[in-house]
């Protein structure tokens, strides 16, 4: 066993060096050659934030780093099975594969990514309000609930072009977790005799679809969420739901839950999804990761300079750590800290 004089000895040097038992074990993670890996997400705010992190465990830490593509749900599992370690945006409660690798002890939550997101089903302002600049007339004044687009004459108006008899309802591409929920809540709505179910290939893809109408002033209906691109530089109009209820939300979030009805999502908890083993083994990220919440407005900002630049993810985390230091500083160590300001200089 150690002396007392000895532990005294030992915890003292690890206060004077600034560092603790934690971090020698947190760094020795990295240290030992290790690759952390996050989900290689591909809609743009989970894209940006990976690339972000990425470059702070690289340039701060000295860790190396990789991510691998997939559909939400594909990376959800690899992340229970420890090939993926870190899923940078996980939306909380949303699917069955991170809920029931969370209730076997695969998987944890760490922090909160961002804080006030929200998410629904949307048509553009114009449609209910019109733009008398654009001279593109209300065609919807009344518009402002999903239990009104049973209305034949609101289905007529989102007419598919491949289906004219339906209207269009765009949803996530196959393999998000969004994408079951919506079709869940389609057949809640008692919507799939009226619309077709659209799934657009990539995130991109339904990006490109919303605002190709939106250009248009065309009327378009669709889910989205925030923090995006999209909800930052359209006038959107959220449809009411019936309010959230945790029996409606099970049914329609489980793969065999009934479709009896339907309800609005529930507030957004959106967390660093972590591996259980790794969060044992690398601590030191693990309180990384519990300090950097990125605020919305920055995050919209940053997906609005994507868009106007054409930049694509990695440029646009490079260019949010050259200009936001007064964000991230703070969720680093002062050395971390300088070397990651040296690398972008």
């Amino acid at each position: 066993m150690l002396s007392a004089q000895l532990k005294y000895t030992l915890l003292a040097a690890g206060l004077m060096f600034g560092g603790s038992f934690t971090g020698a074990n947190a760094a020795s993670y990295c240290a030992d050659g290790k690759t952390v890996t996050f989900a290689g997400i591909d809609w743009e705010s989970g894209a940006l934030i990976t690339e972000v992190m990425k470059a702070i465990l690289l340039k701060g830490y000295d860790c190396k780093v990789d991510s691998i593509p997939g559909n939400s749900v594909t990376l959800e599992q690899a992340t229970a099975n420890n090939d993926v370690q870190i899923f940078a945006e996980e939306w909380i409660g949303r699917s069955d594969v991170w809920n029931n690798a969370a209730a076997a002890g695969q998987v944890t939550s760490v922090g909160k990514t961002f804080v006030g997101a929200s998410e629904g089903w949307f048509v553009p302002e114009y449609l209910v309000k019109g733009d008398q600049a654009r001279g593109v007339k209300p065609l919807a004044p009344d518009l402002k609930s999903v239990s009104q687009l049973s209305d034949p004459k609101i289905v007529e108006l989102f007419k598919d072009p491949e289906e004219p008899s339906k209207g269009r309802f765009l949803n996530c591409p196959s393999g998000w977790t969004c994408e079951g929920v919506n079709t869940a809540k389609l057949e809640a709505y008692k919507l799939t005799d009226a619309y077709v179910n659209f799934r657009p290939g990539t995130g991109t893809a339904l990006d490109a679809a919303i605002s190709s109408a939106y250009l248009q002033g065309e009327p378009v209906l669709f889910y989205y969420w925030s923090p995006t691109a999209i909800m930052g530089k359209f006038q959107l109009v959220q449809l009411e739901e019936p309010a959230y209820d945790e029996a409606c939300w099970k049914e329609l979030t489980s793969a065999t839950g009934k479709r009896e009805a339907g309800c609005a999502f529930p507030a957004v908890e959106v967390a660093y999804g972590v591996n259980s083993t790794f969060a044992k083994e690398a601590p030191e990220i693990i309180q990384i990761l519990e300090k950097a919440t990125f605020p919305l407005e920055e995050v919209n900002a940053s997906l609005a300079y994507m868009v106007d630049q054409k930049a694509d993810a990695v440029a646009a985390a490079d260019q949010f750590l050259k200009t936001k230091g007064a964000v991230w500083n703070a969720w680093v160590s002062a050395d971390a800290k300088a070397k990651i300001e040296a690398s972008l200089k």
